[in-house]
């Protein structure tokens, strides 16, 4: 930890804004010229005793994926906190009906990692229907190897139908982006967007978009609703030799992946983000044609700053008495 407190009479108190993790730089200079802060100067985790000592007393915690907002952690916190601003778009880390029951305001950082992490998912699909892990393993490991006409053979792209599943502002910009791949896109919501918004896609039900889709991006958010939503039993709707790209946690069930690819029932995989980061299960990292990558979706310094600034400006103006810029609605 490092930071700076404020003293009250008789006893310190601790800072009133509490940073669980180190953030992009240029970003904690904006919340320290204002405020006390203490922050967890690592890229590491606080652990959970750790997390829940640091968190007493506090006004404002900017948290991290990884740190779960529970009422315990409210419990620790005590009833002088304010906000927990997510250092994310997602927040399924946070229970929402809990921070309302004691008044907290939750926010979140959506919008300015859209363009990073759509074209993160295209450099997957690329990497999966190409074979450019195998192929770099192989250059790696000094294999011998020989130009082939049938070596390494991977999906060509053009005319290739490819299906969103969560067409939200990441998988928009996934759709958008299969325009100069002249693939057809065609997408699964919860609801069927306006025709400007879906630009040119086609909205299908969950089992059709699967039936039809082969190659298949993941990106709506984790709910109760969407864990594990690709099962083994639809996996097994996609056609033979698709590929499917993940970019959301839990959401696709990662053994059931794993066997897809294990069975050659998919070409290929790619991951970004796992369920019980930072563990992967080892049937996937067995599985050659599975790209995997270490939660990177949204890893450049202008978007990591963008979160940053984001989240430092909901804390910034609950504790200026207003509302967050980006809150979270229960």
């Amino acid at each position: 930890m490092n930071g700076r407190s404020e003293g009250t009479t008789g006893r310190s108190t601790p800072p009133p804004v509490l940073v669980t993790r180190r953030l992009a730089p240029g970003v904690i200079e904006r919340l320290t010229a204002r405020h006390a802060v203490t922050c967890h100067d690592s890229d590491l985790a606080m652990d959970r005793a750790e997390l829940l000592a640091a968190v007493r007393g506090r006004r404002a915690v900017l948290t991290t994926l990884d740190d779960r907002v529970d009422g315990e952690f409210l419990d620790a916190a005590g009833p002088g906190l304010r906000i927990v601003a997510n250092h994310a778009v997602g927040y399924h880390n946070i229970d929402l009906a809990a921070c309302a029951e004691r008044g907290v305001l939750v926010s979140h950082t959506p919008g300015v990692l859209t363009t990073a992490t759509a074209d993160m998912a295209w450099a997957l699909l690329l990497a999966a229907t190409r074979r450019l892990g195998e192929g770099e393993r192989l250059l790696r490991s000094g294999t011998p190897w020989t130009w082939a006409p049938t070596f390494l053979l991977g999906l060509e792209l053009a005319g290739t139908p490819l299906g969103v599943l969560g067409m939200g502002r990441i998988g928009r910009a996934v759709a958008h982006r299969a325009r100069a791949f002249d693939m057809p896109v065609s997408y699964h919501n919860r609801r069927e967007l306006p025709p400007e918004q879906a630009g040119g896609a086609e909205w299908k039900s969950l089992e059709d978009l699967l039936a039809t889709s082969t190659v298949l991006v993941v990106t709506c958010p984790l709910s109760e609703a969407t864990r594990h939503l690709l099962d083994a039993r639809r996996l097994a709707l996609l056609p033979p030799g698709a590929v499917v790209v993940s970019m959301t946690a839990g959401v696709v069930d990662e053994e059931a992946l794993a066997a897809a690819l294990e069975s050659g029932a998919l070409f290929a995989a790619a991951v970004d983000n796992f369920e019980h980061e930072p563990a992967v299960p080892s049937a996937l990292l067995a599985q050659e044609r599975a790209v995997l990558a270490p939660h990177l979706g949204s890893a450049t310094v202008a978007t990591r700053q963008a979160m940053g600034g984001l989240a430092v400006d909901n804390v910034l103006a609950v504790l200026d008495g207003g509302e967050p810029v980006t809150p979270v609605r229960p």
